[in-house]
């Protein structure tokens, strides 16, 4: 069974996001596809200090509740991450979690290449575009294949706080054909690659490193 794991980066409780994200993954068929849900709201994730301690660790050192969501992210062959917009940009808890994430795969050897994923973003008027773009590079620099889904994968809603999300129709029939296209893509990659691995620790880190020292 394929696993996709949902993310929240939105801390109100039953908001415009979480219920996107929620749509999402009740889209897939719950005989071909595991299904998880992490909402961040609640969750106390710390911004990379820099510290560089992943290096020698292999993990995330700052004391958080970062790394059962990361070991999460590792597991998981798809990942959809949603964010509201907050002055055109991802929330800044959400972005704590993806720097780190992406830091410390880069030194662990927990890859993200080869998971098929998206993001999804949400605002009452305009903004969810440039959060999307921002949160489009992560997927990007992470080596995670995005389908495509004849639009962006954006919402309209929340005027005055409103929860509302659900009277997006537009939205929605985009998010739907996106994770159509999700799920077609995890199951042709696993089919293809019959359970071959992907490169093995340091592969990744050792190629970054090489690049950029003969740069100079």
């Amino acid at each position: 069974m394929f696993k996709v794991l949902g993310i929240s980066g939105s801390l109100r409780e039953s908001g415009n996001t979480e219920f996107l994200v929620r749509h999402a993954l009740s889209l897939l068929h719950p005989q071909e596809f595991q299904a998880d849900f992490i909402s961040l709201r609640g969750k106390d994730i710390k911004p990379c200090n820099g510290c560089y301690n992943c290096v020698e660790a292999k993990r995330c050192t700052i004391p958080d509740d970062f790394d059962p969501i990361y070991q999460k992210m590792v597991e998981a062959d798809g990942l959809i991450i949603g964010s509201p917009a907050y002055y055109a940009s991802v929330h800044p808890q959400l972005m704590s979690l993806l720097d780190r994430a992406g830091f410390v795969r880069l030194w662990t050897g927990d890859y993200f290449s080869g998971k098929v994923g998206g993001p999804i973003t949400v605002a009452r008027r305009t903004g969810q575009d440039l959060a999307f773009a921002q949160l489009l590079m992560w997927y990007f620099i992470n080596d995670i294949i995005v389908p495509g889904s004849g639009y962006w994968t954006v919402g309209l809603a929340g005027s005055r706080g409103a929860r509302d999300a659900s009277k997006d129709e537009e939205g929605l029939r985009h998010i739907e054909r996106f994770v159509g296209n999700m799920a077609r893509v995890i199951k042709a990659l696993k089919a293809a690659n019959s359970g071959s691995a992907l490169p093995q620790e340091g592969y990744f880190a050792t190629r970054y490193w090489k690049a950029r020292d003969e740069i100079g």
